[in-house]
């Protein structure tokens, strides 16, 4: 789509043709969907010699599903795998530059957010560039249609019409299959790479919320074993954590008695990893001395030797 000839005249052009019979072809192929406006483009195209870019929002939007609505099997084909390849090889090709060149000079909390973002723009870039050259594509395929169907048929204005319909309009069918693809693969990602992407950013999670405890609570005991008593107001929380601290004197279903507790409760963490939000663990000083673990987090989740 992007590789359109854009010589004068356009490709598969037929000359001898009248501008009411050229119509009437252009109408066989196109269909009744927007009819209207691809007959205005096309005879732009023609008018002017040669083929330019022009703007189409169903091909900087969804341009798979708009080729198989359009009956283009084979060009969606060929895009959804030349294309869709082309595109993540230029990402993993400028993330490495990236990584080489410029993410040592940027603070580690946004490298996902940089990557993300460079992505998009590559993509966005190239629905850009299919979106201002599908109008012209179009009109090369309809030319292409109406040139084959003359020459099968040159005489035959019913098997030129019949050739023209088989070929072009529209498929709802097609249009369903790419609508359904894409849910199959937004199915994929949420099944299988969600869930694995999620694994790792909670057991991080999980990770920061259990050495921010245990040291908290080495360092609490200390201090109850230099003063005799649990510091309260002792402050061990900052503002750019995930996990808020908090001591106190006891704490609900707390299975022995205690005077000291070190509350961890995690917080603004974000999708898909939210469910970790307000879980709590805790750090619980019994009488010989020795300090013991609960946590609301299920098994798998809470520390070993938390109840």
């Amino acid at each position: 789509m992007l590789f359109i000839e854009t010589d004068s005249p356009p490709p598969f052009y037929q000359p001898d043709l009248s501008a009411s019979r050229r119509q009437q072809l252009d109408q066989w192929f196109l269909g009744h969907r927007s009819q209207s406006y691809y007959l205005k483009r096309f005879a732009q195209f023609d008018e002017q010699g040669y083929l330019g870019p022009s703007w189409h929002w169903a091909g900087f939007l969804m341009t798979f599903p708009w080729l198989l609505y359009r009956k283009r099997y084979m060009d969606a084909l060929v895009y959804s795998v030349a294309g869709w390849s082309f595109i993540q090889l230029n990402i993993a090709i400028i993330l490495v530059v990236l990584q080489t060149v410029a993410m040592p000079f940027i603070a580690d909390a946004w490298h996902m957010a940089v990557r993300i973002v460079v992505a998009g723009l590559v993509w966005l870039f190239w629905s850009v560039m299919v979106a201002r050259w599908t109008d012209a594509y179009y009109y090369r395929m309809a030319r292409r249609e109406v040139a084959d169907a003359l020459e099968a048929y040159p005489k035959d204005l019913a098997a030129q019409k019949a050739h023209l319909q088989r070929e072009g309009g529209v498929s709802l069918y097609g249009l369903g299959l790419g609508f359904g693809f894409f849910v199959f693969v937004l199915s994929v990602i949420q099944v299988q790479f969600l869930p694995l992407i999620a694994k790792q950013k909670e057991k991080e999670v999980l990770f920061e919320a259990y050495d921010m405890t245990y040291n908290a609570q080495r360092r609490v005991d200390l201090i109850y074993q230099q003063q005799g008593k649990c510091p309260l107001q002792l402050p061990l929380t900052t503002d750019d954590q995930r996990v808020t601290l908090q001591v106190a004197s006891s704490a609900e279903g707390v299975p022995v008695e205690t005077d000291c507790v070190v509350i961890a409760t995690v917080q603004g963490v974000r999708y898909p990893n939210r469910y970790l939000n307000q879980q709590t663990l805790v750090m619980y000083r019994q009488a010989a001395g020795n300090w013991g673990c609960m946590s609301s987090l299920n098994k798998k989740q809470a520390p070993k030797g938390c109840i």
